[in-house]
């Protein structure tokens, strides 16, 4: 018990700082409680393709998926997050997604969006995965994403280039690409503030 207690007076901070610590501290877990709720984290747990457009510059991605016929079988998970265990897939969905917000947060998002070597390692293990049985190079094992690297292969989608996400290059190959808006984060006081 007694240990206890020195463990906990060691993270106090003196009594003439505890009121601004509180202040501080209370700050910060509230901008994180609400940058949570705006960026709506919750749903990036869950495999609804519609959390991909949350951040909205997916518009055109998800317009063509929804327009394909891997609509019917996949969702954006099934093809660019791993599918061999579960603490694996949460493990790159939070790496991914956490890469994602900070390009969207500092506005470094490229035109048009590309794949970057992980992401592709998962899709092309993803894709032999679930097509396993149409073609022999792929139930062979001889195409792989190493063999493709040194030159001795191709990825999916270097030949089945408009499946599923058709010729997106850019946001201007879907203009107006129909995608779920998500509801406005901002609260109705503040809507009424800016609207004054």
């Amino acid at each position: 018990m007694m240990r206890i207690k020195k463990i906990l007076q060691f993270f106090l901070p003196p009594p003439n700082w505890r009121l601004p610590v509180i202040v501080l501290l209370g700050a910060f877990f509230g901008i994180g409680a609400y940058a949570l709720v705006v960026s709506n984290a919750v749903s990036y747990m869950s495999d609804d393709p519609a959390t991909c457009v949350n951040c909205h510059v997916m518009g055109p991605q998800y317009a063509t998926w929804f327009h394909s016929s891997h609509r019917e079988h996949a969702t954006c998970n099934d093809c660019h997050v791993p599918q061999d265990n579960l603490v694996k897939q949460y493990y790159f969905k939070a790496q991914d997604g956490l890469r994602h917000a900070t390009i969207f947060t500092l506005n470094t998002i490229p035109e048009p969006i590309r794949m970057h070597e992980a992401g592709q390692r998962v899709v092309q293990a993803n894709c032999q995965r679930c097509h396993d049985h149409t073609n022999q190079f792929v139930t062979s094992g001889q195409v792989t994403f190493d063999h493709v690297r040194k030159g001795e292969g191709s990825l999916c989608w270097d030949c089945h280039r408009d499946v599923p996400h058709g010729t997106v290059r850019g946001a201007a190959s879907a203009p107006n690409a129909p995608v779920p808006v998500p509801q406005s984060p901002m609260p109705e006081w503040l809507k009424n503030l800016q609207n004054r």
